[in-house]
């Protein structure tokens, strides 16, 4: 299974259009089994910037496209219009593969929860899924990501998902939020960070990207992809960030 992950459009005053058409163009050409945008498609969470995301998000092909909701997406009562725009199942299966979608995102808070009644279900759901590979996506980052300053706006109740995640069994969390890409491996499962697809606001890692992951005889492969560039892998995300500078200038 080929999955790729874009996320933090930001459709509005910081969105690059033509980074993110690039980025379309790129992935399309993946054909990839499935598409998951992991929140702030829209800058406030007014409807002319749902319509925008909408439109440009329309261009991306594959067989299915999974939308989760960010914090930005939330704001000025966005949390009214996103499944209007963005309709979306909790649960996919493609294969052996179970894709599981948390919310994290609150009204007009940039902070994120997933609550205790979201955990005892994602536990009760992925016990069906003993002998599968599972696959949580969720907007904000549920680890704080280096390179990105002061981190108050993580998931507050971050330690009791860690714990539910780690219960499960899951193979794979697909993060978003703080634009800075990185990888952190706890016990056997991959949090995956991605950037930003096309806001202009970048930490970090001063590159619009998104991560491509091949998951294969029960094995995990995630790089990550410059938009308009190379592929990067992510131990030279983590461990030499002067040669990511040095290839990419």
């Amino acid at each position: 299974m080929l999955i790729v992950q874009i996320s933090d459009i930001h459709c509005g005053p910081m969105f690059n259009g033509d980074s993110f058409r690039t980025a379309v163009e790129e992935i399309n050409s993946l054909s990839p089994d499935l598409i998951v945008v992991t929140g702030d498609l829209t800058e406030e969470g007014i409807r002319a910037q749902f319509l925008k995301a909408e439109g440009e998000l329309k261009a991306l092909r594959a067989e299915r496209v999974i939308y989760i909701s960010g914090n930005h997406d939330y704001r000025s009562t966005g949390y009214l219009l996103f499944r209007e725009f963005f309709p979306f199942n909790q649960v996919t299966e493609a294969g052996d593969v179970v894709i599981v979608v948390l919310s994290s995102a609150r009204p007009d808070r940039d902070d994120g929860e997933v609550g205790h009644r979201q955990n005892l279900w994602l536990e009760d759901t992925l016990a069906k899924y003993r002998d599968w590979m599972k696959v949580v996506a969720i907007h904000h980052h549920i680890i704080p990501v280096p390179d990105t300053g002061a981190d108050q706006i993580t998931i507050i109740d971050a330690g009791d998902v860690l714990r539910s995640l780690v219960r499960s069994k899951v193979d794979l969390v697909l993060c978003g939020h703080r634009h800075r890409p990185w990888r952190w491996m706890i016990e056997n499962m991959q949090v995956v960070h991605a950037g930003s697809v096309s806001c202009e606001k970048l930490r970090g890692f001063f590159h619009h990207s998104y991560n491509v992951i091949e998951i294969k005889d029960k094995k995990i492969d995630a790089k990550l992809k410059i938009v308009g560039g190379e592929y990067v892998d992510f131990k030279d995300v983590i461990n030499k960030r002067e040669h990511i500078k040095a290839q990419t200038s």
